[in-house]
């Protein structure tokens, strides 16, 4: 999202000069991004800031943006900034940009942990469950009414943008994310096979195990990449479901692995409600159809017959994955619509609202 936010402001001549950042693990985003300096916060810079500690570390996001926003302000004095761009879903859409300097926000959501997953966070430890309950009301509180410090603030699906007005009451344009549609590709040589897909965080709320038992209903193989917490309990729930033969774990995997299963798929499965979910376009773009619960970004991304299904509960999953038919070209079309190119034009339109971009 950052680098292709840099590329688009680049395509205008104007370049970012620093990124803002709760915490830092180092890894490469992108050449624009990778360019330019990376300022943290104090707190940012603690051992296991950007890794285990990250969301043991919630009730000091707000001291973060604190500190993050008085050292930009210190550098808009020696150096004038023309917009504050940031990329949101916990606290950094509360940076405080200088007087005068236009902030847009592009929020992935309010933070779930607070408002809308607290209990699927919260699951398999008491201390987490106890400190988001004390913490949370706080948090929202803060949250809310540092909601405003965002000039103009874009939802990246239409699901967010009703959220934004819930939880801050105020309206936020939606602007799809960009999806690699020129990497994720269809390939006509590559034959498809009966076998479903899931990528995911393993993890309690992404509900593999609904994946798990519904591919075992419906007789199909399926297999799961990622990795997470909730692993060892997705195993045993195949072995108790007498799917171990069915079940393939394949764990973290690169692009080039992910696009190779998501063109022989017979379709991925989405069983979770996702903010947006970029999975299901960059299967799409593979020409891949889409069996996914009709909540979410999946009602915007999946065009229900043409390109997958739109179920309403989790039980139906079964039916839907046996029934969902083959169209690569109305799939790869619809992909198109989230295109890198389409979210730069998009996300300038915005910006030039704010600033001379």
């Amino acid at each position: 999202m950052l680098e292709a936010i840099a590329r688009a402001l680049a395509s205008r001549g104007h370049a970012l000069t620093a990124l803002y950042t709760m915490a830092d693990n180092g890894c490469d985003i992108g050449t624009c991004v990778d360019a330019i300096p990376r300022i943290t916060p104090a707190i940012g810079r603690l051992p296991g800031a950007s890794g285990p500690l990250r969301r043991w570390m919630f009730p000091l996001y707000p001291l973060a943006v604190g500190q993050l926003s008085s050292r930009l302000a210190e550098d808009h004095h020696r150096a004038p900034i023309d917009l504050v761009v940031s990329t949101s879903s916990a606290a950094i859409k509360s940076l405080r940009a200088p007087p005068g300097v236009p902030h847009l926000c592009y929020c992935h959501s309010p933070a779930r942990y607070a408002w809308a997953q607290r209990a699927d966070y919260a699951q398999g430890s008491l201390l987490r469950r106890l400190g988001l309950a004390a913490y949370s009301p706080w948090f929202k509180n803060w949250d809310r009414r540092t909601a405003n410090r965002a000039t103009l603030m874009l939802a990246n699906s239409a699901h967010i943008a009703t959220r934004i007005a819930r939880c801050y009451g105020r309206e936020a344009p939606v602007v799809h994310p960009p999806v690699r549609t020129e990497y994720f590709t269809p390939d006509a040589s590559v034959r498809r096979e009966p076998f479903v897909f899931i990528v995911s965080a393993l993890e309690p709320y992404k509900r593999v195990d609904a994946a798990i038992e519904a591919a075992v209903r419906a007789g199909r193989p399926l297999i799961i990449a990622g990795t997470g917490s909730d692993e060892p309990r997705l195993r045993a729930h195949a072995k108790q479901a007498s799917a171990a033969h069915l079940v393939r774990f394949v764990g973290r995997i690169d692009d080039d692995r992910l696009r190779d299963y998501l063109r022989r798929a017979h379709c991925l499965l989405y069983p979770q409600t996702e903010d947006f979910g970029i999975t299901a376009v960059e299967a799409q773009a593979c020409g891949t159809p889409v069996v996914a619960l009709a909540r979410g970004g999946a009602l915007d991304t999946v065009d229900d017959p043409a390109t997958g299904l739109l179920v309403p509960t989790l039980e139906a999953f079964p039916s839907a994955m046996n029934r969902v038919t083959h169209n690569p070209a109305a799939c790869r079309a619809n992909a198109l619509r989230f295109s890198e190119d389409r979210f730069a034009q998009r996300f300038l339109m915005h910006a030039r609202t704010l600033a001379d971009v």
